[in-house]
């Protein structure tokens, strides 16, 4: 038997991401904290509560931060996956929060369904008053965290939640 020579090779090393150097374990419906720097998040807390504040135009700030949350904590029930981390990785910190905090919901609700959620989580409120603030909500947020995000957010809801987002919904109804 003969001995073969290989020739030396070299591999650059590189540092991969340890449990430690993650804020948190990871599942398929939570992400994790970025890493400082990493966050693309589009503008800050503020920028998107006054953002909602004009599409809304309620006439404090805090009636504009109530909405805001609310919709975002039901919002973060409904998108799972991959489109979930997405979507809080490029929201501001808090909202990110709201939205990865929330339990992935068993069974996805219609749109309707969805915005009378919302009215029976907001005193007084009509499905009418619900359908207004949840578009005024989810009407802000392709500025913020892109087109192409929206899109797959909404390809992942059942059909009608186009229309939330401030967009003409061209799926076929049954």
């Amino acid at each position: 038997m003969t001995a073969t020579t290989v020739p030396t090779v070299t591999v650059p090393r590189v540092t991969l991401p340890t449990p430690t150097t993650l804020s948190g374990p990871r599942t398929p419906h939570e992400p994790h904290e970025a890493a400082p720097g990493a966050r693309t998040g589009g503008g800050t807390w503020t920028d998107l509560i006054e953002k909602v504040q004009e599409a809304g135009r309620y006439p404090t700030r805090e009636e504009a931060e109530h909405i805001t949350r609310t919709v975002l904590t039901a919002l973060g029930a409904h998108v799972i996956g991959d489109e979930r981390v997405a979507l809080a990785r490029a929201l501001p910190e808090e909202a990110a929060k709201t939205v990865a905090s929330q339990i992935p919901a068993t069974h996805p609700r219609t749109a309707p369904e969805f915005v009378d959620s919302i009215a029976a989580r907001i005193e007084g409120a009509t499905p009418a008053m619900a359908r207004w603030d949840v578009s005024s909500v989810l009407s802000v947020l392709p500025d913020l965290v892109g087109d192409d995000l929206i899109t797959r957010i909404i390809a992942q809801l059942p059909p009608g939640y186009a229309l939330l987002f401030g967009r003409a919904d061209l799926s076929r109804t049954p």
